[in-house]
């Protein structure tokens, strides 16, 4: 390994050690090839079924899973997580053998159970069988305190340790723009929904924001991402924006190359300045990301896999896209 690849994985270790326990940071991620698989369609619940077959990704088999959604508002999909989304993450997860499934979010500005009735999910629980964890509800020791090494955080911030402490972690994320100072909100970005919302603030101000987004997820890992890319915010968001039919599902275990590509299919579709003009590993989410050692630290560690000509045509255009910036 060489120094420098070192001294990243040192300091995501440092990071993670923090919460009590050591969890292996992603050692070799920035120097491996990580695969995503991508499904072009216009029904989630198709794309998710066809992604998961095409990824390798660790098996939830006697595993208690925590799904995260993006539960920002109760806006419609891309604002928020769509039903169909949910509803087949919950059916792939037992079809592997999951022993227990929850999903659990602290919404933005808004009343998490308050926002999650809106969007009928104590109803979906009902259906499928699932826990609800509304982290604005947990006691004082349901939060791990973290500040990682360096970071832009003044004093540190408190993570669901729920989540922190996951024996699975299947995250699920929205593919669109932040106007309010993330740029993009994806699997990197989701990760605020993790922290206790009277920190929030803090990074709202700050004008590190996009970094310090980056750093709330040394805290963690995820054992599977899935994107849903079906509908797309090309500039606005993260409630409300320019909504495009994109039509792709994404999957991975790597949270920068999950972003990278969402970037790209912005680039493709055409969105606004701050994504266009800007290198896809020079958004500053990614760029901490990639110096804390959470994934792939180019486009050419990224391998797309298809099942079919749509998909394997919008791939090539999507890395093509990558090799340029």
């Amino acid at each position: 390994m060489k120094r420098r690849d070192f001294l990243k994985t040192s300091a995501a270790g440092a990071a993670l050690s923090m919460l009590g326990r050591t969890v292996s940071p992603v050692s070799a991620s920035s120097t491996e090839t990580t695969k995503l698989a991508l499904v072009k369609t216009e029904s989630r619940a198709n794309g998710i079924e066809a992604a998961m077959r095409l990824l390798s990704f660790p098996s939830p088999q006697g595993k208690k899973v925590l799904i995260k959604p993006n539960f920002n508002t109760a806006d419609p999909a891309p604002g928020s997580t769509h039903p169909d989304t949910l509803r087949q993450l919950v059916k792939e997860m037992k079809s592997r053998g999951a022993s227990h499934i929850s999903i659990g979010d602290s919404c933005g500005p808004g009343n998490t159970k308050e926002v999650m009735a809106k969007l009928g999910v104590p109803e979906l629980s009902q259906e499928l069988g699932f826990e609800i964890v509304d982290f604005e509800e947990l006691p004082p020791e349901g939060w791990t305190h973290c500040n990682p090494p360096g970071s832009h955080w003044k004093n540190g911030f408190g993570v669901a340790k729920c989540v922190a402490e996951a024996e699975y972690l299947l995250w699920t994320c929205c593919l669109k723009t932040h106007q309010f100072g993330g740029i993009h909100s994806m699997a990197l970005k989701l990760a605020v929904g993790v922290t206790n919302k009277d920190v929030r603030m803090e990074m709202h101000r700050s004008p590190d924001i996009r970094r310090m987004i980056a750093e709330i997820n040394t805290s963690f890992r995820p054992q599977l991402i899935v994107m849903d890319g079906v509908d797309i915010f090309v500039d606005g968001g993260p409630m409300t924006g320019k909504r495009v039919k994109a039509g792709v599902v994404i999957a991975g275990t790597d949270r920068i190359a999950v972003d990278a590509v969402g970037l790209a299919v912005l680039k493709h579709h055409g969105s606004n300045d701050a994504i266009m003009s800007r290198k896809v590993f020079e958004q500053e989410q990614i760029a901490r990301a990639v110096e804390l050692g959470l994934g792939v630290g180019t486009a050419g560690r990224i391998e797309i896999v298809t099942n079919d000509d749509e998909s394997r045509a919008y791939a090539a255009r999507l890395k093509e896209i990558l090799s340029l910036g």
